[in-house]
C-alpha cells in the first residue's frame, strides 16, 4: 500500500479538471494512487472554494493541494483544512487577504488580456480563435483548438472576489512560474511566490498551460512537496 499522500488538483478559469490529464498520468507513474481533480462551477470564489473543501473533507489522511491559475486563489481560500499538508501553485494566483485575482491582474496586465471578452450573460471567454496563442502557445495547434473549443468560462464577477484568510500564510508552499505566460504576467507570479515565502520556486520556459506542456516537471514539484510532508 502506498504511503504517499492524496493529491487534489484544482483547475482554473477557461478549463476544467481534464486540464490536469497529463499531470495525473505522471503522478500515477510515480506511485500516487489517491488522485482527485475537482470540477468547479466557476460561479464565485465562495462556491468554488466550497466545492474543493468538500472534496478534501472526504479524504482520510494527508493531502497535497495543487492549484493552477485561478485555482491558486481557490486553494488559498480553502486550503487551511487540518489534513492539507502542502500547497502547490502552478502558474497561479496567490492573493493576500482582501485581494482578488482581478486586482492582481490590473497591477500588471498580461499579454493576452485583450483576448478575453464577456458574453451577454456575464461569462468571460478567451476568444476561441485566440485561445492557442493566449493560453497554450507551447502546445500544438490541435491541442490548442480543442482546449479553446472546450473551455469553461467563469462568471466575470468571480474575478473580483477577494480572498479572506490566505492559507499560504499557514501551510508550506511550492510555486511554479511560467516565464512565457500570457494570462498571468510572469512578474506577478514572481511577486506572489516571493511574498509567500515558498519553500521552492521553479521557473519553466512555458505558457500559462504548463500543466499540459510540462507535466513531468509539474508532477516532480508536486512529488517534492509531498515528500516534504
Amino acid at each position: 500500500m502506498s504511503n504517499k499522500p492524496a493529491v487534489v488538483l484544482v483547475h482554473g478559469f477557461w478549463g476544467g479538471a481534464a486540464h490536469w490529464s497529463k499531470v495525473i498520468v505522471e503522478l500515477s507513474r510515480k506511485g500516487y494512487g489517491d488522485i482527485h481533480a475537482v470540477e468547479m462551477p466557476l460561479t464565485s470564489l465562495a462556491d468554488d472554494a466550497e466545492r474543493a473543501r468538500k472534496m478534501v473533507a472526504q479524504i482520510n489522511g494527508p493531502v497535497v493541494l495543487v492549484g493552477h491559475s485561478y485555482g491558486g486563489a481557490v486553494i488559498t481560500e480553502m486550503g487551511d483544512q487540518p489534513n492539507v499538508k502542502a500547497l502547490v501553485y502552478v502558474a497561479a494566483f496567490a492573493p493576500d487577504a482582501g485581494e482578488s485575482p482581478g486586482a492582481i491582474t490590473q497591477q500588471q496586465p498580461p499579454a493576452a488580456v485583450a483576448n478575453i471578452a464577456p458574453d451577454s450573460d456575464g461569462y468571460l471567454w478567451v476568444k476561441p480563435d485566440k485561445y492557442h496563442e493566449s493560453f497554450c502557445q507551447d502546445l500544438d495547434a490541435d491541442e490548442g483548438l480543442v482546449m479553446g473549443v472546450t473551455q469553461k468560462a467563469p462568471l466575470g464577477s468571480t474575478f473580483g472576489n477577494n480572498v479572506t484568510a490566505p492559507a499560504w500564510k499557514k501551510k508550506p508552499c511550492w510555486y511554479q512560474i511560467s516565464s512565457q505566460d500570457r494570462m498571468i504576467h510572469p512578474d506577478n507570479q514572481t511577486r506572489m511566490s516571493g511574498r509567500m515565502g515558498a519553500k521552492k520556486v521553479i521557473t519553466l520556459d512555458a505558457s500559462h498551460a504548463s500543466l499540459a506542456s510540462r507535466p513531468a516537471e509539474i508532477a516532480a514539484l508536486i512529488d517534492e512537496a509531498a515528500a516534504a510532508t
